[in-house]
């Protein structure tokens, strides 16, 4: 194990840490202000912050001198830096891709990062408060120190407050910072590694060999580092079996038991957390999905993995029952989690189905795993910190996941609209394409070319981030390859940065000739239907002027109808009284 990478010589002179802390400060001041009279307001929040930080770790540790011969450049604070490192331009690079404003979110991560280092710290000195005899250890990062979860839950809560600012949704947010926490899970797991802590319970006999390899942690050589002597898995071991075989197997080894390489089992589930997620965003169904999906996967693995672990830093509470009740019961938990939760995000019914099965597996073979012999003692335990907020976030992101789905169901366009991002990076979004618009408007700004009627070759470049596609005020006359005059050639664009603002434009130009395509064709189809419309309506109005017609005709029927049966009645009322005119005749006649 490596505790120190290497070392950097200096002179034999005490230099105070403060001074250090103090030039810090002063820059952050001084870039706040600068921000302050750009309005730029996260910028200068996030100098101002910066400054107060230094401030009080430099009074903190106002009488901590440097008087070593040699700097020591420790394992773990160089994978923590590196692991922010990697942190930065991966969200940077996906909160661009998303439309979110690019300034803003870099504010934002640096705010985030410190707040999750800080609150790392303070859940670990909240869990082990012996290892703390003075103020200054509180600042001693050297040994490592810091709760991953500690530094979820600070993270989340410093991006809410700050994004509450700049009225940006919280979930764009967190969608595109999770993936930096698993390549920070990656990263800085292997300084775990290399430092020793962290480290799991013994291996069995029948492990392979090369997991007993990687398990054995030596022990380190006197004033390796200012405090404590040998690895913490060495130290402990040699604590837990003294006087006896195991113990005296220790000493002649000079090194630990093997035991479970669980630095590097997290290492690895950063990977593959990594992967899970980058492969989710192409399938994206709602803002919040890629965040929770992280949530219950980290959480449910890690409670795996603390049941491994057997460093005595992680802190424990709850009730103290059976090991096999305990953990087989959290398991069924995360399994009902998963199935009314997160295996909605499944598209295949039958991979679903077959997911939601197998999510109970873990729990019946903890239960048998552990479940005591037959009248025998079970082992009493508390969940450990970790595994108790892994837990409870679980279930909170499973019943979110459910509810947002179901919107998403409903309203699949809306759920991934640019709406979601929040009002302040709408208005961010708009003012960036305001100001380039202006420029590309600008007759003095633009490059004098000569139309010779050619167009464009095509160019497969596309913008990274998807408001591209809303920078509609082009010049057209940019959309046509044009010669240089000959007094220009040697105005001609030659660095990077202009040919990448040409591919930019380039890209910008087809999508909007596509749009341009789109819209007509839309046109197109609009004016078809209009007129299918008016056919209809010709058709319709036709109709009822024949309806109209044949109710006249017969009306005029019915008349004719009524008007003959009248004829008829007044005929027969002739013949009648012809009848009794002959009878009266007849009568008459007989009379005579």
């Amino acid at each position: 194990m490596h505790p120190i990478l290497f070392r950097i010589p200096l002179p034999h002179m005490p230099i105070k840490l403060w001074w250090g802390l103090a030039l810090v400060a002063a820059i952050s001041v001084i870039y706040g202000l600068y921000a302050r009279r750009k309005a730029d307001n996260g910028s200068f929040i996030g100098g101002i912050v910066v400054a107060l930080i230094c401030g009080v770790a430099g009074f903190a540790l106002k009488d901590t001198k440097l008087e070593a011969t040699s700097l020591p450049i420790y394992s773990y604070g160089v994978m923590l830096g590196l692991s922010l490192v990697v942190g930065w331009y991966l969200t940077l690079t996906l909160a661009e891709r998303d439309g979110l404003p690019k300034e803003t979110m870099a504010n934002c991560y640096v705010i985030v990062a410190l707040s999750a280092v800080v609150a790392s710290r303070l859940l670990y000195i909240v869990t082990n408060p012996d290892e703390f005899k003075q103020l200054a250890d509180v600042w001693d990062l050297r040994r490592g120190g810091l709760v991953a979860y500690g530094g979820f839950v600070g993270g989340f809560i410093a991006s809410w407050a700050y994004l509450k600012t700049q009225k940006i949704n919280l979930m764009p947010w967190a969608d595109v910072a999770v993936p930096s926490l698993a390549s920070g899970l990656l990263v800085t797991r292997i300084g775990c590694y290399l430092f020793g802590c962290d480290f799991g319970k013994r291996l069995s006999d029948t492990a392979p060999g090369f997991l007993k390899k990687l398990g054995t942690f030596p022990h380190w050589p006197d004033q390796t580092l200012a405090s404590g002597s040998g690895s913490p898995a060495y130290v402990r071991h040699l604590e837990l079996f003294r006087g006896t075989p195991l113990g005296s197997e220790v000493v002649s080894s000079n090194a630990s038991l093997p035991v479970h390489p669980t630095q590097l089992y997290e290492s690895l589930t950063g990977l593959f957390l990594l992967g899970l997620l980058l492969w989710q965003r192409k399938n994206q169904k709602f803002r919040g999905q890629i965040f929770f999906l992280f949530t219950f996967t980290y959480g449910a693995i890690r409670f795996v993995l603390e049941v491994l672990r057997d460093d005595t830093e992680r802190g424990s509470f709850g009730p103290a029952i059976g090991e096999h009740w305990l953990i087989a019961g959290s398991l069924l938990l995360f399994a009902i989690a998963f199935t009314f939760g997160i295996a909605l995000g499944i598209k295949d019914p039958a991979k679903r189905t077959v997911a939601r099965v197998l999510s109970f597996v873990p729990a019946i073979v903890a239960f048998v795993m552990l479940r005591p012999a037959s009248f025998g003692k079970s082992e009493v335990v508390q969940l450990s910190t970790s595994q108790g907020i892994g837990l409870a976030s679980a279930l909170l992101c499973a019943f979110y996941y459910a509810k947002l789905w179901e919107e998403a169901r409903k309203n699949p366009a809306g759920a991934m609209s640019k709406a979601t991002l929040g009002e302040g990076a709408a208005k961010e979004t708009k003012a960036a394409d305001g100001d380039d618009s202006e420029t590309d408007n600008d007759p003095d700004k633009l490059p004098k070319l000569e139309d010779d009627g050619e167009v464009e070759p095509g160019d497969e470049t596309r913008a990274e981030a998807p408001v591209s596609k809303a920078l509609g005020s082009k010049k057209k006359g940019l959309k046509k390859k044009a010669k240089p005059r000959a007094a220009d050639v040697d105005d001609e664009p030659k660095d990077e940065d202009e040919k990448a603002e040409s591919k930019d434009e380039k890209a910008e130009s087809k999508d909007e000739k596509a749009e341009s395509k789109d819209e007509k064709a839309e046109s197109k189809d609009e004016k078809s239907e209009s007129k299918d419309e008016e056919a209809e309506s010709k058709d319709e109005k036709a109709e009822s002027k024949d309806e109209k017609a044949e109710s006249k005709d017969e009306k005029a029927e019915s008349k004719d109808e009524k008007a003959e049966s009248k004829d008829e009645k007044a005929e027969s009322k002739d013949e009648k009284a012809e009848s009794k005119d002959e009878k009266a005749e007849s009568k008459d006649e007989k009379a005579d």
